[in-house]
């Protein structure tokens, strides 16, 4: 039998997880939709009905709160009032439907993504993370792949459900271009995009090399960033600066928040290529080893650096003893 496209295997994943809670036990995301999409997006499609099975069969996911409240994009007071409120998340979510429905799927990304990006930090970006991958999936699918948009409507409604900043000030979006205005900086990429690139060997080379005392908090200051680099293609060229300033200092939060002190100079532990890196995370199943391993190897193929895997393979040693 052939293997399943791309699509096809979101789809499938989305089909059987639609209606799946956001969340299970206290307060733990639901990654399944993230990690399908991660397989799919790497080649193993196969592999991405049987996660799901696993993934369904091992998590006790809660049920979705039922609408309370029509969330009106015109009333700023309104919806600015629901922000972080998770037992509106039906509500947001019917909200990015109707949206999605009425507009672009970009153009709905470029109103909501100023409005929601000082709330990056809830649940430890996951909700900027589901978007993320919810936006590649639209992309490469088309605008017209119902399931696709849906998915990106959940992804944008637990964000805003989720909302919480993380201590430091963000400055509003300018109207007028920032450093970013330069479509085509060193290597053809644009500015905020490269330094989004390089923020997450940067963190990557720390996750690596720091002591933690649990290996899981600490990914969120590489998948995060990864997560608005994805995504900055799609965005106003005035969005992208200010949407790498906020990753950046979330990520630097992080150290704070996790009692993570850098080690300049530390040597990286020795790590297989990404493609094995990527490998050895399927096999464990642990969907924050793949999202990871998944981050890995796209950023290896935009600007190569050793952090990349050291990171992903040090994330596997340890979410791997986890399951032994």
């Amino acid at each position: 039998m052939a293997a399943l496209s791309y699509t096809d295997a979101v789809n499938e994943a989305l089909d059987r997880l639609r209606g799946v809670g956001f969340e299970h036990g206290p307060r733990f995301v639901n990654h399944a939709p993230m990690a399908a999409e991660a397989l799919a997006h790497m080649g193993y499609t196969d592999e991405v009905p049987g996660w799901v099975d696993r993934n369904l069969r091992t998590r006790a996911y809660h049920e979705v709160p039922g609408l309370r409240w029509t969330i009106d994009p015109a009333d700023r007071a309104g919806w600015q009032s629901a922000l972080g409120d998770f037992g509106r998340v039906g509500d947001w979510t019917a909200l990015f439907e109707r949206e999605l429905a009425e507009d672009t799927w970009t153009g709905v990304l470029a109103r909501w993504w100023p409005r929601l990006l000082p709330g990056m930090s809830g649940v430890l970006t996951h909700g900027v993370i589901r978007t993320a991958h919810a936006v590649r999936a639209v992309a490469a699918a088309g605008p017209d792949d119902h399931r696709q948009l849906s998915e990106l409507a959940q992804g944008l409604g637990y964000w805003a459900a989720r909302y919480a900043g993380h201590g430091a000030p963000v400055e509003p979006v300018p109207d007028e271009l920032g450093p970013s205005a330069d479509p085509l900086g060193e290597g053809g990429r644009d500015p905020a995009a490269r330094a989004l690139d390089e923020l997450v060997a940067e963190y990557s080379g720390v996750y690596a090399t720091v002591a933690q005392r649990h290996p899981i908090p600490l990914i969120h200051s590489v998948t995060g960033p990864a997560a608005v680099r994805l995504v900055i293609e799609h965005l106003p060229r005035a969005q992208r600066w200010p949407s790498y300033e906020v990753a950046r200092s979330l990520s630097r939060t992080m150290l704070d928040w996790f009692h993570a002190t850098p080690r300049p100079g530390a040597p990286l532990p020795e790590a297989p290529d990404v493609d094995e890196v990527f490998a050895n995370a399927v096999q464990i199943g642990d969907e924050h080893a793949i999202k990871l391993a998944e981050v890995a190897v796209r950023h290896e193929a935009i600007a190569p650096d050793p952090r990349h895997a050291a990171a992903a393979q040090t994330a596997n040693q340890s979410l791997g003893r986890l399951y032994l």
